[in-house]
């Protein structure tokens, strides 16, 4: 019943459409040799498939295709393979995306999602129910584009994803109500105090007024205005808000510490999604973030196609989220859930500076946030940024954090501010692209976070990539 109409491959096709160089064809071929051949188990994924086993293990398709013969998860160093997913991937490479939405690939999806293939012995210990997709959900889905949201920090264009995306405005809300703070200054507490504070209060925001804006009136340009951040800068002080503390009322006009009176809670998100970021020799620069929802989605994989079924309209609030408050993201048909991704670019003088985004969550947001203020404020390196120690925020009542981060700043965050900190093994997993001074670019990935990223440049003059690393640096060429 949570699955909901693939958008992944018709983003492709749109992308590819808009502003690509190659056919969607030749793009696949990579995905399908990787496919077809396999690559190298490693802790990350083997632990992700352990950690969903009695789900996985729970449907012939995806048992058959993640597991062992055994029914145990893949051994790390072992070489996992997918002939089906090749095979899919084949078929859109000839057919286009028509073979998922009007084709093959779509009548096998929909049956699936209608007639669930549960094993016999499944341990779930309840019924899965059939799903509601038709063929004419598939046929009839497009992939809007949508105008990115847009503020300025300290002189540079901050570009996210818009509704029903939450991130780019909450990310661009808490930058807003920074501004208004000398971020740099030498106390790093009081400054991680203010940016955990303006987590909270632009995730009260996003919880009340964000969601599908085709569906709902977003009030985008109160959420992204300087006078509205005004307003709810003023509310941080010497101490750490309540929570949860109540949205505000992002429309005109403004006053000094006003809010609105019922508070609200943090929805569901993501957290099976991936992030990638992308510049050519040119400029062109892309930051791509993707999901299915929970970690194996659905766990159901589409029988001889080799891909799973994602669980996104858990996405959604099943019934508001505090009660008498109108909710944004409440399920309606053809409507699509609010998510925390967060792909951002930053212009300077109107070119680029560095895109960045990450998996996590709704954590993705305050991850992104965390990043930029390293980056922008507290003068780290790209690399640096990433790697630093990193603290989450979502209008709750105490602070998520990673342990590194609650043993350099936790007491002090606590004596000073009243901060309360949760531990959490990792938050995020970046990935980052910067255009340095010189015009050289620098790209930066995770050092440890669920095994370590990889980041590389091709150099144009070699013509060849540098070794996979948490970083690489190379020239960007002139454009033409």
């Amino acid at each position: 019943m949570a699955v909901g109409v693939p958008g992944t491959l018709a983003t492709w096709a749109k992308a590819v459409s808009e502003f690509g160089t190659m056919p969607l064809g030749r793009l696949l071929q990579p995905a399908i040799a990787v496919a077809e051949h396999g690559f190298t188990v490693d802790g990350t994924f083997a632990g992700q498939v352990a950690s969903n086993l009695p789900r996985l293990n729970a449907f012939t398709s995806s048992r058959s295709l993640f597991l062992t013969g055994d029914g145990q998860p893949p051994a790390v160093g072992s070489t996992f393979r997918n002939p089906d997913l090749a095979r899919t991937y084949r078929l859109i490479a000839h057919d286009g995306p028509a073979a998922l939405y009007d084709g093959p690939i779509g009548t096998a999806l929909v049956d699936t999602v209608r007639g669930p293939p549960v094993a016999p012995d499944s341990q779930l210990g309840f019924t899965v129910p059939p799903g509601v997709m038709t063929t004419g959900d598939l046929a009839g889905y497009t992939a809007p584009l949508r105008a990115p949201t847009h503020v300025t920090y300290r002189g540079y264009d901050v570009y996210g994803m818009g509704p029903p995306s939450s991130g780019g405005s909450t990310v661009a809300e808490a930058l807003n109500i920074l501004e208004g703070f000398d971020m740099s200054t030498s106390d790093r507490a009081l400054a991680l105090h203010r940016y955990l504070a303006a987590s909270k209060l632009a995730f009260a925001d996003r919880n009340r007024w964000v969601g599908d804006s085709d569906f709902v009136s977003v009030p985008l340009d109160g959420l992204l205005s300087k006078d509205f951040a005004a307003e709810r800068r003023c509310l941080i002080g010497g101490t750490a808000l309540p929570a949860p503390v109540a949205p505000g009322n992002p429309f005109p006009p403004f006053s000094p510490c006003t809010t609105a009176s019922a508070p609200a809670t943090a929805g569901p998100a993501e957290t099976s999604t991936n992030h990638l970021t992308v510049i050519d020799r040119y400029g062109n620069i892309v930051s791509y973030t993707s999901t299915i929802e929970q970690i194996a989605g659905s766990a159901i994989t589409v029988p001889g196609y080799g891909f799973l079924l994602n669980n996104e309209l858990t996405d959604f609030n099943p019934v508001p989220a505090s009660p008498g408050v109108p909710d944004p993201n409440l399920p309606a048909g053809g409507k699509r859930p609010r998510s925390s991704m967060a792909p951002t670019i930053l212009l300077r003088d109107g070119r680029p500076l560095l895109g960045v985004g990450t998996p996590g969550s709704s954590m993705i947001i305050t991850t992104v946030l965390q990043i930029l203020l390293d980056r922008l404020d507290f003068g780290m390196s790209l690399p640096d940024a990433i790697a630093a120690a990193r603290a989450s925020q979502r209008n709750t009542p105490t602070d998520v954090a990673e342990p590194s981060f609650i043993s350099q700043y936790g007491a002090e965050l606590h004596s000073r501010f009243g901060q309360l900190f949760t531990s959490t093994p990792e938050i995020g997993a970046a990935t980052g692209i910067e255009v340095l001074p010189n015009g050289e670019l620098q790209a930066a990935a995770e050092p440890t976070r669920r095994g370590g990223g990889a980041a590389a440049v091709v150099c144009p003059a070699a013509d060849h990539p540098l070794p996979s690393s948490p970083q690489a640096v190379c020239a960007l060429v002139p454009a033409r």
